[in-house]
This record gives structure tokens, sequence and C-alpha cells, in this order.
């Protein structure tokens, strides 16, 4: 036991204010507890519900010193009854103060009883203490055993220890009903994030595995630059912002129209009305013929003509790259007429349909991918909408900026290096990367993890990326899919 003081009570509530902890919290409460009394028990129970859950539990005479972890309870709940002490003291909200447990027939020991048999141990003295939060809340319950003199005797608590303890578990139930606050808008903030990342998801079939792949790759990349001397690490709390910045940085896709987002094909839902087109102008040609038999040989040759151009579409429309060759067909075919269902004739290809199937390389024309990048635009807007404070205050900046370059080629501010930190440029080779060689864009096969990463060391030669990252992701493996993995390690 040693003395007690005001300035004491100050310096552990400030300590107790600055632990994130929630077992570390926990446990804290208790030594501070057991050494003010000097006894050589004690427990500190949770409320959950209708129980009181075991988080901390010391016999320092017995070597014993249990924290929870995680949702496994360390011994069975006791449930929120009269009979039990700690029950009673939570229910009643009062401090309980037994000078011999076996001397009472008041409440239901049997548990510390059956403990004692078990263990070779003496349950005497017991005090036991209600947590409260500041709106008169039972939160849990302090409870302290085997109060000893200075001899090491078994004694009763004193009188003076209630009033220390209650103090104690005052301050004790302050930090950690703010804790369990701060972990509430934690808990709250995270199931946010997985909501609107599955609402994206929900509304494509396709990239569904982006973001979670990508935040895959940034979990095992910070846990190897840490576990290392590499120049570069991320301090523990910045490493939650930066995944939230990875969950969140597409979250502006909410917004972009299906047919843009999911279009598989350079004429996407055009394509079902040229092939219409076409159809239509064959039947014209064949029954032209059956009317003006003299014109059978024009119309048999528009006929063929009609079933090159369908081909040539078709080709088109899902060829990865196209040539020059390729393009030089479909210019024409722009400029080809055709007979619609009224007998006059038509451009085979609207204006818009002809800058849909000559998309070089993709399936987006230049206005649908503008639209498609305005996603950051709108990932910026929608988290502005959002109070991220602390460590969390860069995210929205972070996830904005993705699709930005060193060199001021990407978009949409232009940004420059100098006003992209490492988080950002981390964040862009993450996502690249993850493009390439994603298996479930329509548009195009996945690229092996050699060929991506040739593409971003010629983005880095470009100035768009930072190469130093670049290489740092590579030498992590980071980007290795655990089936890959397995591979490289076999």
């Amino acid at each position: 036991m040693r003395d007690f003081s005001v300035d004491r009570l100050i310096q552990i509530a400030i300590s107790l204010s600055a632990e994130k902890d929630i077992a570390a919290l926990l446990d804290r409460i208790l030594t501070e507890a057991m050494d003010f009394t000097g006894c050589d028990g004690g427990t500190v129970y949770i409320r959950e519900g209708d129980h009181l859950i075991f988080h901390n539990v010391v016999t320092r005479s017995k070597g014993v010193h249990l924290i929870r972890r995680g949702e496994e309870n360390i011994l069975p709940p006791v449930p929120l009854n009269p009979a039990h002490v700690c029950a009673c003291s939570a229910l009643e909200r009062r401090l309980i103060n037994i000078p011999d447990v076996y001397e009472t027939d008041q409440y239901d020991f049997s548990g510390p009883r059956r403990y004692d048999s078990m263990n070779g141990y003496r349950t005497t003295s017991m005090l036991v203490v209600p947590m409260e939060n500041e709106n008169g809340g039972n939160i849990g319950v302090l409870q302290l055993i085997n109060a000893q003199d200075a001899a090491g005797n078994i004694v009763p608590f004193r009188p003076q220890d209630e009033s220390i303890i209650a103090a104690l578990g005052s301050l004790a139930a302050v930090s950690l009903n703010n804790n369990l606050l701060q972990k509430a808008v934690y808990d709250m903030l995270h199931s946010f994030v997985t909501v609107m990342v599955d609402a994206v998801d929900a509304r494509s079939p396709y990239n569904a595995n982006h973001t979670r792949s990508m935040v895959d790759y940034a979990k095992r990349f910070i846990a190897w630059l840490n576990a290392g001397d590499h120049g570069w690490r991320f301090a523990d709390e910045e490493i939650d912002p930066f995944l939230m910045s990875v969950w969140l940085h597409d979250i502006g896709k909410l917004v972009i129209p299906l047919e843009i987002m999911d279009k598989p094909t350079r004429l996407g839902s055009r394509e079902e009305r040229v092939m219409a087109r076409i159809e239509v102008a064959r039947l014209m040609e064949r029954l032209r013929r059956a009317e003006h038999p003299e014109h059978a040989a024009e119309t048999r040759e528009a006929e063929r003509l009609l079933a090159e151009a369908e081909q040539t579409l078709r080709a088109a429309n899902t060829a990865g790259f196209l040539t020059d060759e390729t393009m030089e067909k479909l210019e024409a075919l722009g400029r080809m007429r055709c007979l619609a269902a009224d007998g006059s004739r038509i451009p085979l290809l609207t204006p818009e349909e002809l800058e849909a199937i000559t998309v070089r390389r993709g399936t987006l024309t230049a206005g649908e991918r503008a639209e498609m990048e305005r996603h950051v635009v709108y990932t910026d807007r929608l988290l502005e909408n959002m109070k991220f404070s602390g460590n969390y205050e860069p995210v929205p900046a972070w996830a904005g900026a993705h699709h930005e370059f060193l060199n001021g080629s990407g978009y949409p501010d232009h940004r420059t290096k100098e006003s992209l930190p490492k988080e950002v440029r981390l964040l862009t080779i993450l996502d690249i990367y993850d493009a390439l060689t994603a298996d479930d864009r329509p548009y195009k096969p996945p690229m092996t993890a050699e060929r991506a990463f040739a593409v971003l060391e010629s983005m880095c030669d470009e100035g768009k990326l930072d190469r130093d990252i670049l290489a740092l992701f590579r030498e992590s493996g980071a980007w290795q899919r655990p089936a890959e993995a397995m591979e490289r390690r076999d």
C-alpha cells in the first residue's frame, strides 16, 4: 500500500486519458487500484448486455495476469443477478466492502470458492466499486481482493480505501467511456466506408475486387516497410488514415453512369441499334431485288458490303487495339449509306457511333473518358461533406489525388511533385498496378506482373511516377496475390 495524493490522482487521470488501447487502459486501472490498496488480486468487469465480462484478472501471489483481447472470454461471464456481489454493485450503483467473503451469506460466492479450491487460494476481503459514465450509466465494476498490511497479512479494506478507489473508479469510468466512444466512432466510420465500397461494387460486376486488392497490397507493403530499414515507415497513427484513403479513392464512381463505368465494348449499348440497322438494310436489299430483278447484281453487292461491314464492326467493337488498317475501314464505313425501312438511304453509322467505334484503345470516347475521370472530382466532393479531423484530415486530399502525376499530366488538377506527398504517390502506384493486372476488366485481358512493372517503369521514365516508391513496392513483394506468393516460395 502506498500514500495517495490529489496530485497523484491528477497524474493518473492524465495518463488514463492518453491511453488509446482499451485492454491497456483497463490493466492500468486495475494495477493502480491494487497498488494503492496493497491488495493481492483484482478483476475489471465490463458490462455488455445482461452480463459482466471479465476483461482483466490478476492474482499476484499466483502469478496470474489475464487480459481479454478480442471477443473470446477469458472466464465465463457473470449474469446481472444481484446474488453476485459484482452484479449487485453494478445494478445498485454502490460500493460494497466485505471483510471476509466466507463469513457472509448475503451474496453467492460459489465462484470465488470454486476458484479457491482449484488454485489453493483463500479469498478473504473484497472491495467492489461500480464504474459509471458521466450520465450515471453503469459501464463496469472494479473488484479488488485480499487487502494486505505492511507484513503481508490479509486484512479488510480500510474505509479510506473506499474513497480512494471510488475516485479512481470514477476517473477510470470517464476514461473508459471516452475510449469506448472513440472506438464506436472509429467502428462507425469503418462501417460507413465498407458500406460505401460495397455500394460501388454492387452497382457493377466489373472492378468489384479493385479496392479490396489495393487495400491488401497496401497492408502487406506497410508491414514490410515497417519491418525493415528502408528510409520510410508509417507511424502507427498514420496507417489507418492511409488505408482509409485507399478504401475511399473510388467512392466517386457511385455517381458515374453505369453505361460508362460498365462499358465493355466500344459501341456499348449502341451496338444493338447498329446491328439492327444493318439487318434492316439487308432485308431491304432483298426486297428490292424481289421487286426489281434487274437490280439483282447491285443488291447482292450491297448485301456483301453490309455483311463485311457487320464483320468489321463486330471485330473492332471488342478489339484491344485498332490498327491503322482497321481505322481506315471504319472511317470508310462512316461514309457508307444504307437503306432504311422507309426506303430512304441513311448513314450506316451516326457521328456518335463512328466516334465510339474508332476509339483506338479501350472502350470510352473522349467525352465518356472525361466523365469517367470526373469520379475523382466526385470523390473529393463527397468526402468534403464528411468531417475528417486529426490524423484522418488528409484522407480526402489523398483519395482525390490518386490520378495526379508528378509531371503535372494527371487529373483533375494537374498537380506536380511539389504538392504530391508520398502517400498519394504510393496510392497512385497501387491503383495503376491493380488496374493493369486485374482479371475482371471487360475491355482488356490482365497483364502479367512483369509486364505491369515494365509499364510502371516507363511511366517513371516519363516523370509521372515516383521511381523510389515503385522500387520499394516491387522489392516488397506486396503486389503478389496469395496464390502467386505460394508459387514463388515453392
